[in-house]
């Protein structure tokens, strides 16, 4: 038998959003799926991240970590338990690494594909059972456009959303059958706190040997999706939240700066590709 949550608003639906520290695109995207309506479970590593939320009913809020079955699993029964449903699951949470590729620390590139890919599957493998048992959900899993296009310093964070990008449409497949719809969320540059946490990470990076001439173009590099023209947040959260919540999303949405661009460069040849790509990095900095 499911619980009704209060307020007489179990028709509601019920939306899980990883990643929902203020400042990022998952804070957004909560505050954007809570203005459409829903219930929103929004999570963070740490519940001070989303402090800004605390007191608005339309959220619930959880400590979860992607890395630990432990925790995942239960943010999930405690959501199930309190809502007797989750209708969407938001797969935001990620980490960006930037790093010439022969150097990068082996630990690093194993955090961000655990955190972005396996993360990304250990809260589907939580949340479809509950999803197929009701013949109804949607999981909404962020690529990101960088994977559609060769480009240097950024080579572990593309590869880990380009798995993203394979991932996505076989899992709508295989969840057909249970009525499970799955969408891909491409976004373009939006205005985040991701630079700044790129850059946090790249501070702790070893000092490069045979990259260290480059190393000002690799720092530019963390910046890129931050630019003055940039897609804001809120604005980004807001056209997205609209195409999920269609009664037949779009199995693939890409919005932002950059967007359209991208998926143009990503069906051109691959020497097409790699000059116009090499052109775009020399305007940027004279050391390439």
């Amino acid at each position: 038998m499911r619980r009704k949550s209060s307020g007489g608003s179990d028709q509601k639906p019920v939306v899980l959003i990883t990643g929902c520290s203020q400042g990022g695109i998952g804070h957004a995207l909560a505050r954007a799926f809570a203005a459409s309506d829903c219930r929103v479970v929004a999570t963070a590593r740490s519940l001070k991240s989303m402090a800004d939320l605390q007191h608005d009913p339309r959220f619930l809020l959880q400590e979860l970590d992607v890395l630990s079955d432990d925790s995942v699993q239960n943010v999930v029964s405690n959501l199930v338990e309190k809502f007797g449903k989750t209708d969407v699951l938001v797969n935001n949470a990620g980490v960006l690494c930037v790093a010439p590729l022969p150097e990068v620390p082996l630990s690093t590139v194993e955090n961000t594909f655990n955190t972005n890919v396996i993360g990304t599957m250990r809260m589907v493998q939580a949340v479809v059972p509950h999803m197929a048992s009701r013949k109804q959900g949607k999981i909404v899993n962020l690529g990101s456009v960088t994977a559609m296009a060769p480009g240097p310093w950024g080579g572990v964070y593309t590869a880990s959303k380009a798995a993203i990008h394979s991932l996505s449409p076989k899992c709508r497949m295989e969840l057909k059958h249970f009525s499970v719809d799955v969408v891909n969320v491409v976004p373009g540059a939006i205005r985040s706190n991701i630079g700044n946490s790129a850059v946090s990470t790249y501070n702790k990076m070893p000092e490069w040997k045979l990259y260290k001439p480059f190393e000002a173009a690799i720092r530019e590099r963390a910046h890129f999706s931050q630019k003055t023209k940039s897609t804001p947040t809120d604005v980004f959260a807001k056209d997205t939240v609209a195409a999920i919540l269609k009664k037949n999303p779009p199995p693939w949405f890409s919005s932002g700066q950059y967007a359209t661009a991208m998926a143009i460069l990503y069906h051109m040849p691959i020497f097409v590709k790699d000059f116009i790509m090499s052109k775009a990095m020399k305007s940027q900095s004279q050391i390439l």
